[in-house]
C-alpha cells in the first residue's frame, strides 16, 4: 500500500503519544504511510480518522471499521467530526506540502521536470489551474504570489517577464512556463524554478488558508493532555504553524487590561523543530526541509 517512505514517520507517531483506545486523526494521508504506523498502535477500542481530498488516493480494503477515510481537505476537519458524532480526539498529525504521488505524476503538472498541463490542483475537481494563475492573474496578483508564497527574490522582474511573455503567446504548459522564465532566473537554478512552482501551488489550493482553518479545527477538535503534530516544508507553514503553538485563549480587551494575555492553549513539546536524522536524508533526500513540531493541548 504505502509507495514511499513517510517523512519524519517515527518521530510523528511517537511524538503523538499514542493510547490505545485513543481516537485519532490523519489529516494527510498521502500513501498511508503515518495512518499504518498510527492504526498500528491502536487495540479494538480505538480509531483513526483520515483525511485527503484527492480522489485517486485509496486506502485500500485491509482496514476495517476502526479505520474512516475521509476525501475532502483538512480544512473541513470539525465539519466532518461533527457529522461522525465525534466530539474530541486524541491526537491530530498533519505532514504538509506536496505528496511524492502527486510530484511524481507528471500529467498533475507540479514538477517543472516533466511536461504537463498547467494544472496543480490537489483536488482534481477545482476551479482554478496554474494555467490561470500564470496566464490571468494580473500584475499585483502575480507579484504578491512569487514574493509571498515563493520568496522569489526577484519577483518584480520575474512578473514583467512572465506578463510580456503571455501578452506574446499564452503559457499552456510545465516546461513551456519553465523556457520563458529562464532568461530572469537568478542563483540556483532548481531553487529558483522550486520556489515558482512552489508560489503557483500554494495559490492554486489556498494551502495557508487551509492550513489556517485546519489548526483552528484541530484546537477545537483535540481534548487536554492530547497532542497536534505538523510536519512542514517550507518557512511559511511552519511561521503559522509556530504561532498557533504558542497562541493564547482570546480574551476581551478589558480583561486583557486588568489580567494580561489569556493562558496558553498548547505546551510546546519541541522548542526546537525534529528534523530528518542523516540516515533518513540519504534514504529520502525530499525530507531535507522537513520540520515537526509537537505541542499538547493544556
Amino acid at each position: 500500500m504505502i509507495r514511499h517512505e513517510s517523512v519524519l514517520l517515527r518521530e510523528a507517531v511517537e511524538g503523538l503519544n499514542i493510547k490505545e483506545d485513543g481516537i485519532y486523526v490523519d489529516a494527510t494521508f498521502g500513501a498511508g504511510g503515518h495512518s499504518k504506523a498510527i492504526f498500528e498502535k491502536l487495540d479494538s477500542r480505538g480509531r483513526l480518522i483520515a483525511f485527503d481530498q484527492d480522489v485517486d488516493v485509496d486506502a485500500g480494503p485491509d482496514w476495517g471499521e476502526q479505520f474512516t477515510l475521509i476525501q475532502a481537505n483538512f480544512r473541513y476537519l470539525g465539519h466532518f467530526l461533527d457529522y461522525l458524532g465525534i466530539e474530541s480526539v486524541d491526537g491530530v498529525l498533519a505532514d504538509l506540502g506536496v505528496s511524492s504521488h502527486h510530484l511524481d505524476t507528471p500529467e498533475r503538472g507540479f514538477s517543472f521536470r516533466y511536461d504537463a498541463p498547467l494544472d496543480m490542483r490537489m483536488r482534481k475537481s477545482a476551479e482554478l489551474t496554474a494555467r490561470e494563475v500564470v496566464n490571468e492573474y494580473g500584475q499585483q496578483e502575480l507579484l504578491g504570489i512569487m514574493s509571498r508564497y515563493g520568496e522569489v527574490r526577484n519577483s518584480k522582474t520575474l512578473v514583467r517577464h512572465l506578463i510580456e511573455e503571455r501578452e506574446q503567446k499564452p503559457i499552456e504548459t510545465t516546461l513551456d512556463l519553465v523556457g520563458r522564465i529562464e532568461p530572469v532566473i537568478r542563483g540556483h537554478r532548481e531553487r529558483y524554478l522550486a520556489q515558482v512552482f512552489q508560489a503557483i501551488r500554494i495559490e492554486v489550493n489556498d494551502e495557508l488558508g487551509a492550513l489556517k482553518d485546519f489548526l483552528k479545527s484541530a484546537r477545537e477538535a483535540l481534548r487536554p493532555g492530547s497532542r497536534l503534530a505538523v510536519i512542514t516544508f517550507h518557512s511559511l507553514e511552519d511561521r503559522i504553524v509556530k504561532k498557533e503553538m504558542k497562541a493564547r485563549q482570546e480574551v476581551s480587551a478589558a480583561k486583557k487590561k486588568l489580567y494580561g494575555p489569556g493562558k496558553p492553549i498548547y505546551k510546546v513539546i519541541t522548542n526546537k523543530a525534529i528534523t530528518a536524522s542523516d540516515a533518513e536524508l540519504e534514504r529520502n533526500p525530499r525530507s531535507r526541509s522537513a520540520q515537526l513540531r509537537i505541542a499538547e493541548k493544556i
